[in-house]
């Protein structure tokens, strides 16, 4: 099915523009029944607003579609070229009803053109040029209001990126085995110690917090960052035991560096599945964080075995 012109135009530029007509038509039909009954009794008046009714239909149109080429150029530009706009439109359809009403007593020599156009300013001007400035009023309006509704739509649509990038750093961030192995613990320690169990899950909650809090892309405290390696090592303790114990040598006067939320998380995690879960009798992970002049040094180490050269 072709699509055609009128089709690609939004429903609430079809309804602005039927709108105006409607109100236009009104108000020229009161006007000419009033300047026949009270001013005018002449055919022609009736048919004057009629053709001038048809005029400012096509000229609504043609306002629309100068006002959205405007709208690319400065508002002083803006400004500048309704002002020319408003004196064409005053002059287009001030000679349309001249014409108009020459044309209905015969005459088309445009012999008084000025001096109607002179009469026009002194009584009807401004009901012309209030024609101008309520279309311009409405494109303007409507423009706003379609701003409104696509930051909305934009921002509706960021929210919903945004929480896809967090499930997708959460993804990356924690692994699924450790989620997986967390489960089960926890479903062993409902049988035999359920206040335990209770704990791991606070626990668990904390660490999917944190990591879905880290998607800002603020910094944390380093205060903050060993609290979140501290539920996962307690964590990585119900599946362990005895056989995973963690130190910790952090200078006091660190605790408020500011760093990269996660950042040692990897770390920790590589030395518990590549040191610690494979040998046998377990082992021991260290955190150190030490000040040096103005540089903070970090270090991670572990006395399991280690990733095997072959990997």
């Amino acid at each position: 099915m072709a699509v055609t012109l009128v089709d690609r135009v939004p429903k609430i530029w079809k309804w602005a523009y039927l709108l105006i007509c409607i109100w236009y038509a009104i108000n020229f039909l009161i006007s000419a029944i009033f300047e026949y009954n009270f001013v005018n009794p002449a055919a022609y008046v009736l048919w004057n607003a009629f053709f001038l009714f048809e005029a400012l239909c096509v000229f609504i149109i043609l306002i629309f579609l100068w006002s959205h080429w405007l709208v690319r150029f400065p508002l002083i530009t803006q400004v500048a070229s309704h002002v020319g706009g408003l004196v064409v439109f005053f002059l287009i359809m001030g000679t349309l009803s001249y014409y108009f009403t020459d044309y209905m007593d015969g005459l088309v020599y445009f012999v008084h053109w000025k001096e109607y156009m002179i009469d026009l300013m002194s009584w009807d001007a401004l009901r012309i040029y209030d024609q101008y400035i309520i279309t311009v009023a409405v494109y303007y309006i409507i423009r706003y209001f379609e701003g409104l509704q696509r930051k909305e739509k934009e921002k509706s649509q960021l929210a919903i990126k945004n929480k896809e990038m967090q499930i997708s750093l959460l993804k990356s961030q924690i692994n699924p085995h450790f989620l997986f192995n967390t489960l089960n613990s926890i479903s062993t320690l409902i049988h035999s110690s359920k206040e335990q169990a209770r704990k791991v899950i606070t626990q668990l909650s904390d660490i999917f917090r944190y990591a879905l809090d880290a998607h800002g892309g603020e910094l944390v405290s380093l205060l903050h960052e060993v609290d979140f390696i501290e539920n996962y090592i307690r964590i990585q303790q119900v599946r362990f035991g005895n056989r995973l114990k963690f130190q910790k040598e952090i200078d006091p006067t660190c605790y408020n560096v500011q760093l990269p939320p996660m950042i040692l998380q990897p770390l920790i995690e590589n030395s518990v599945k590549y040191g610690i879960a494979p040998k046998e009798e377990g082992g021991e992970i260290g955190l150190i964080v030490r000040r040096e002049a103005k540089r903070i040094f970090f270090e991670v180490w572990d006395d399991g075995l280690g990733i095997n050269a072959k990997r």
